[in-house]
């Protein structure tokens, strides 16, 4: 829904969620030195016919993608970048946005690519998130699974809003955001530096074109923004999933000014089971954060995207006067 009523601005463009840009940086040394256009060439064609990436959700040529791509700065970011601004092209808009739940959780490795970057958080009651979570076709874990992530994706929020300079980082709540969406969408319009534009608060019109029909499991936003899912937890979740939940959650789901409802206690097995889960996955995450400090050290080239002005001053590349400017002066 968010992503659609970002698309549905005239300056923003925000596609469908793709798959390429965590693994291209995790694939990174596999390329080579983005410098070399050879390099740039690999990573392009990559990205454009892997069945992985789902590049085709942009719908913008992959041959003209990959000959930009060369053409482009010898970054990763550059490259990654050039695939997302194709695609705001499509639609005539000067900035583009990228959508997945997880990147809330590695925000550090987007501004290693896109330094000049915006983050906004959307966030929902926990135990909406886990009931939708079980409903997803896509997804294969189980309930203490999509309870941990909840649990993860709050806890990083609250570090990147204790860290994140002003004008980087936003928070708007799901409950807010389909009560009173010209309020909301205004507020977060402001944070972004854009004018707020009504047709923001009907992204219907934009989901036939913004949604692949194949990912029926958001449906509901081809309608008018609703609230009929806020607090549908209550009848989506079992009894043992509220407790848990509540139990697991609670602190969290206070602070955030979520009510709990004094549910039964949690079953020790069922709170053994979470703590198992939840542990293997900060296990795993370390293993991954370890890897990446190792990865860190051997870098094939530069990682930030150079593709506009402001990412260039960031890079330290000397401004150059256009052919036209030039000409005049001549």
């Amino acid at each position: 829904m968010l992503q659609l009523m970002l698309h549905s601005h005239p300056r923003m463009a925000v596609p469908p969620e793709t798959r390429f840009l965590v693994p291209a940086y995790e694939r990174r040394r596999s390329f080579g030195d983005l410098r070399e256009p050879a390099a740039r060439e690999a990573l392009a064609r990559w990205i454009a016919t892997d069945m992985s990436t789902k590049f085709r959700e942009l719908k913008i040529d992959k041959q003209e993608f990959v000959r930009q791509a060369v053409q482009g700065p010898g970054t990763l970011g550059s490259v990654i970048g050039t695939a997302f601004r194709m695609y705001a092209d499509r639609f005539c808009a000067p900035r583009w946005g990228d959508k997945r739940p997880s990147y809330v959780k590695q925000v550090d490795m987007l501004l290693r690519l896109f330094p000049d970057a915006q983050f906004v958080h959307l966030i929902r009651d926990g135990r909406d998130c886990v009931a939708s979570l079980k409903e997803m076709p896509w997804y294969s874990l189980d309930s203490y699974h999509a309870v941990a992530t909840w649990a993860e994706s709050i806890d990083a929020g609250v570090r990147l809003r204790e860290s994140m300079p002003d004008g980087t980082y936003y928070e708007l709540r799901y409950e807010e955001l389909t009560a009173d969406p010209a309020t909301e969408l205004a507020r977060l319009c402001h944070f972004l530096e854009e004018e707020f534009e009504p047709a923001m608060i009907s992204p219907r019109q934009a989901a036939g074109v913004a949604l692949p029909a194949r990912k029926v499991w958001h449906r509901n936003t081809h309608g008018d923004v609703t609230r009929s899912r806020v607090g549908s937890w209550a009848s989506r979740l079992e009894e043992w999933e509220i407790a848990l939940c509540e139990h697991v959650l609670g602190d969290r789901l206070r602070s955030l000014g979520y009510e709990l409802t004094g549910a039964p206690r949690v079953r020790m097995d069922h709170l053994v089971t979470y703590q198992r889960t939840a542990h293997k996955r900060r296990a795993g995450q370390v293993r991954k954060a370890m890897r990446d400090r190792v990865e860190r050290l051997r870098e094939p080239g530069p990682l930030a995207a150079r593709l506009t002005s402001g990412q260039q001053a960031l890079a330290g590349v000397p401004r150059q006067r256009t052919a036209s400017l030039e000409r005049l002066s001549a």
